[in-house]
């Protein structure tokens, strides 16, 4: 059994990460009746390391808890883990081409704006470089 301190640094997470994942019910340490200390198993400190792997892969931690309850009631999660990871590669090719259209039109604006001379606010106006463009 670990202490909150143990978990974190076998972990490399901070204490109230831990505290999170706990209020969260991703941890489920157990209570000591002499003291009132949480302890952690062997398998809470595997499952924070599983949290981390999770969120370095894009998944948040609803649908990480969505994972470990299907877990924790003995189904496969691995179905809803690919549908999740589906969906999430379809939104990122989609946040990554409104980037690049984002970044081409910062470059070209750049581009014209570079010939153009400062402007001075008037009380109606207040950068005619931006102003200026046209959608």
């Amino acid at each position: 059994m670990f202490k909150i301190g143990e978990v974190a640094k076998l972990t490399g997470v901070s204490v109230d990460t831990i505290r999170h994942y706990t209020r969260k019910g991703l941890l489920v340490p157990k209570r000591d009746s002499n003291n009132g200390y949480q302890h952690y198993s062997k398998t809470d400190v595997q499952r924070v390391r599983f949290i981390l792997q999770a969120k370095r892969l894009g998944y948040t931690l609803k649908e990480i808890d969505e994972i470990v309850c299907e877990a924790r009631q003995g189904r496969s999660p691995c179905p809803r883990v690919r549908d999740i990871i589906e969906a999430r590669i379809g939104e990122n090719r989609q946040k990554v081409e409104e980037l690049n259209n984002l970044q081409a039109r910062m470059e070209a604006a750049l581009q014209r704006w570079r010939s153009m001379p400062d402007g001075i606010p008037d009380g109606e106006s207040v950068c005619h470089l931006i102003e200026g463009e046209v959608e």
